[in-house]
């Protein structure tokens, strides 16, 4: 089932959202195929929607030489900090819908969401499994992925990663206390098998308001580590 997104999101404050200031959009850039399903179609109602951002720096760690990581981690577009993974409608806790019907990408529709997203591959990924579901067209699921991001100002992460004994919960407090109308309970915090931050993700109600997860990831406790990049 197709469901659009609901005006609160444009209703949204748009706070600054200057993460990447000396991104460089290319003249031109080729729109990837759509790939194929890596899993069932789930055609779902929609109950909220998980805004993911993921941690560059870690995400580049050891992909600086990588061809298919060339936008992202080689320096092609700029530095990034935080980019925008993917805005996911939720259905039942651990279970989404995706794989619906999808219209192909333009090659100027990708072009123009490397700054937020830097990777053909996962924009294209992300329509196809995601936003098909919840979106008529691929241009109005990157805006509604863009409103939300620009709703959301971030907290000093070269700070907090110099902090002593840093933990999830102190993450998701300077998340919180950076953007007050995002509670501590909407955030989740993925961190990898040896620590360090890998996402954090923001959920939302079906009013695209700020609701508590129902999985938040790392506990309050967990020791935290950001990698800042070389």
């Amino acid at each position: 089932m197709r469901h659009p997104l609901l005006a609160a999101a444009l209703a949204l404050p748009a706070l600054a959202h200057a993460e990447v200031p000396q991104c460089r959009l290319p003249p031109a850039v080729a729109a990837p195929a759509l790939p194929a399903p890596d899993g069932p179609r789930r055609v779902l109602p929609i109950a909220g929607y998980t805004l993911a951002l993921s941690w560059s720096p870690e995400y580049c760690r050891t992909r600086a030489r990588d061809p298919r990581a060339a936008f992202q981690c080689g320096g092609k577009l700029g530095r990034f900090g935080f980019i925008l993974h993917g805005l996911w409608p939720e259905s039942t806790p651990g279970n989404w819908p995706q794989w619906c019907p999808a219209t192909p990408l333009s090659a100027e529709t990708v072009r123009r969401n490397l700054c937020m997203t830097p990777s053909p591959d996962l924009i294209a990924h992300e329509w196809a499994k995601h936003g098909a579901c919840m979106a008529s067209s691929p241009e109005g699921y990157f805006r509604s992925g863009a409103d939300l991001l620009r709703a959301v100002r971030l907290p000093d992460m070269i700070r907090l990663s110099r902090q002593p004994g840093l933990t999830a919960g102190d993450l998701r407090a300077a998340f919180s206390a950076a953007t007050p109308s995002i509670p501590a309970a909407a955030i989740r915090i993925r961190a990898n098998g040896r620590g360090w931050l890998d996402e954090v993700h923001i959920c939302y109600g079906k009013d695209l308001r700020p609701a508590s997860c129902a999985d938040q990831g790392a506990a309050d406790t967990a020791p935290l580590k950001i990698w800042r990049g070389r």
